[in-house]
């Protein structure tokens, strides 16, 4: 039966609370301190639930009615009117800087932009932000639950971006950390899903692994018609071993003709120390030639837009396919794998120089910490044998199988 507004005046306090009922789940609690408080039952997915209304006499009891009216509607719009509140309350602790969102930032400004990690980092960085910022980017760090982290992880791999998801769970692992660390909260969520999301499909850069093809590859990129500065870049890639955009990005003043070496600073490079590269005659006649077209500017490999930005980062893969060998052939990162193959297959040459040569690092930090002063002598003789080689395979000349020389000489 409702209640009468005169009723509630009437109701007088008891040792233990009970309650009045009105309609369609309102009712008015009193306590035994005489307080008369209005809650709303309700049900969501067949769990009870009660939300507060205010206290009368407050809130009258037509003034209650209105507010029961009010969050039914919302209910049978399926939202649910507690769970709002709590959000509502999460919502006004974002200036406290607890949140996900917030300690991201935080993360990213401390130790990524503070100690000077590459554009390309810091930009991956936010990326891997963008996927998680939706789900739990506005909740307190410290209240996230790994399924609700996995569920914004399994929506990326959904999508079929297996890697992409293993790799925002790494980078959400690091903000968790620097949460423990900065007392915003006591544990890594994500390190608990390790080994939850499907394991990435590998897919390697194509790369020419025989001598022959590699010969028909350095033939058809000398007779590449487009602009000069994108053929010059893949005539020179092939012999120094550098990653795509170590290699375009390159500055003069990185130069040294007299030692004939190329360093890159550390800022560009994967590993975040500097890394140099002995140049054979042929890399340095080639960068010669770059000159005539770049010398009087910072950048080696200018874009065609603006001397002020290099080459679009796709510009050699590009060329590769207008020249009619498809990305399952041959791509510009794969040209490493080409060098590593045929170094390592030749025999010739140190493990540890070749590593070296590629700037790979070490999981072994005493061999690595070694093998950062050593080779480099037997790297300038590397370099120039590979250049040699090249031209020998580019001339169509005698191919050698490197494997059957090396087991001829086992023997």
């Amino acid at each position: 039966m409702a209640l009468k507004a005169i009723e509630l005046k009437a109701f007088s306090p008891r040792d233990k609370v009970y309650r009045k009922s009105d309609e369609k789940g309102l009712y008015v609690e009193i306590r035994p301190n005489g307080s008369k408080l209005w809650f709303l039952k309700y049900r969501i997915d067949g769990k009870e639930k009660r939300l507060g209304l205010g206290s009368y006499p407050e809130v009258s009891l037509a003034a209650a009615r209105e507010a029961r009216d009010a969050v039914r509607v919302d209910i049978r719009a399926g939202r649910d009117p507690l769970l709002d509140r709590k959000l509502a309350k999460i919502e006004r602790r974002i200036g406290a800087g607890n949140t996900f969102q917030a300690v991201a930032e935080d993360f990213i400004a401390t130790k990524l932009e503070a100690n000077n990690k590459a554009d390309s980092t810091i930009a991956k960085a936010r990326w891997f932000l963008s996927h998680l910022s939706p789900a739990i980017g506005k909740r307190p760090i410290a209240e996230i639950e790994p399924a609700e982290l996995l569920a914004a992880l399994k929506k990326i791999e959904k999508r079929g971006h297996r890697e992409t998801a293993v790799r925002t769970r790494n980078f959400a692992s690091r903000v968790f950390r620097h949460g423990v660390a900065t007392a915003r909260c006591k544990t890594d969520p994500a390190h608990l899903l390790t080994g939850a999301l499907a394991t990435p499909i590998v897919k390697h850069h194509a790369a020419i692994l025989e001598p022959k093809p590699l010969g028909e590859f350095l033939r058809a990129i000398d007779e590449f018609s487009g602009g000069p500065i994108v053929k010059l870049a893949m005539q020179i890639s092939p012999h120094v071993f550098l990653r795509p955009g170590e290699l375009r990005q390159g500055g003069w003043d990185e130069v040294n003709w007299e030692d004939a070496r190329w360093t890159i600073p550390g800022s560009r490079t994967k590993l975040r120390r500097p890394h140099s590269v002995p140049l054979s005659t042929q890399s340095l006649a080639l960068l010669r030639e770059l000159q005539q077209h770049s010398g009087g500017y910072e950048l080696m490999f200018i874009g065609q837009r603006s001397h002020l930005r290099p080459m679009s980062e796709n510009a050699l893969n590009a060329a590769f396919r207008r020249m009619g060998f498809g990305s399952d052939v041959v791509t510009a990162h794969g040209l490493r794998s080409t060098a590593s193959t045929l170094l390592n297959e030749s025999g010739k040459w140190h493990p540890d120089a070749i590593e070296r040569a590629l700037a790979h690092g070490h999981s072994d930090q005493t061999r690595g910490t070694y093998a950062r002063g050593q080779h480099w002598e037997e790297r300038v003789m590397m370099a120039q044998w590979w250049s040699d080689y090249l031209d020998r395979l580019k001339a169509g000349g005698e191919v050698v199988d490197l494997r059957a020389d090396n087991r001829a000489n086992a023997v």
